[in-house]
Parts: structure tokens; sequence; C-alpha cells
């Protein structure tokens, strides 16, 4: 049951930045709005790569994965999807402190992926031995 809740986490990961990545033909994040004010500011790309094509690969990859472990759970796909969930949470943790604080504007497909992360390191930790 929890790695369905992670795959589900994944997969709105996963259309979130596909939405952001492709907001130039969409018109989703239309300038003056959050979304626009988050993704075109300095934090909005890392080493010259737009941070949501690095989302869009790491949440396929998740899901892959995620996928694989429910029909054949392991021990190894276990650890890489609780690392990928407590690396992520602390990531979402930095973007929010980004929007909140230094750029002042909030993304709401930003936060959807932020907050999605967060209730995946929950139900992680409070399922722990389950």
């Amino acid at each position: 049951m929890k790695y369905k809740i992670f795959l589900a986490i994944f997969v709105i990961g996963l259309i979130s930045s596909i939405i952001l990545f492709s907001n130039s033909t969409t018109g989703i994040c239309t300038p003056g709005n959050g979304c626009d004010t988050v993704n075109s500011s300095i934090y909005g790309s890392t080493l010259g790569v737009k941070n949501s094509m690095y989302g869009i690969f790491i949440f396929s990859f998740m899901i892959i994965l995620t996928l694989f472990h429910i029909k054949r759970p392991n021990r190894s796909t276990k650890m890489i999807i609780h690392a990928a969930i407590m690396l992520g949470s602390v990531i979402a943790l930095y973007f929010l402190y980004l929007q909140i604080f230094i750029i002042k504007a909030l993304c709401e497909f930003c936060l959807v992926i932020d907050l999605g992360l967060l209730v995946g390191l929950g139900f992680m930790f409070y399922l722990w031995n389950h």
C-alpha cells in the first residue's frame, strides 16, 4: 500500500514537472503570476537546465523503480525509494524556503511537488515498520 502512495506522489510530481516545463506553450504560467515569477527567477534552473527538466527525469525514473518494486519487492529498490523520498523532501524544503522568503512568490505546481514529497516523507516515517 505504501508504495502505491509513493507511486501516486511520483506520478503527480511528473505531471506537475511536465506542465512547468511546457508552460511556454500552455500559457499556464503567465507573466506576473507566482508560477512565472518563481520559474523565471535565478533559482528556476540549475547548471543551465530548468529544474522542471530534472523533475521529469527523476520522477520518471522513480515511477519505473516503484512499479518494479511493487511487482518484485527487494531491499535495494526499497532503500533507493526511501532515499529518494528523504532527499526529495530536503530539496522540497529548500525550494519552499526560496519561494516564501527569497523570491516572495508561490508557484502552484512547485507547491504540489514540494508538498507531495513532504507528505510522502510523513507516510514513510509513519509506516516505517509496516
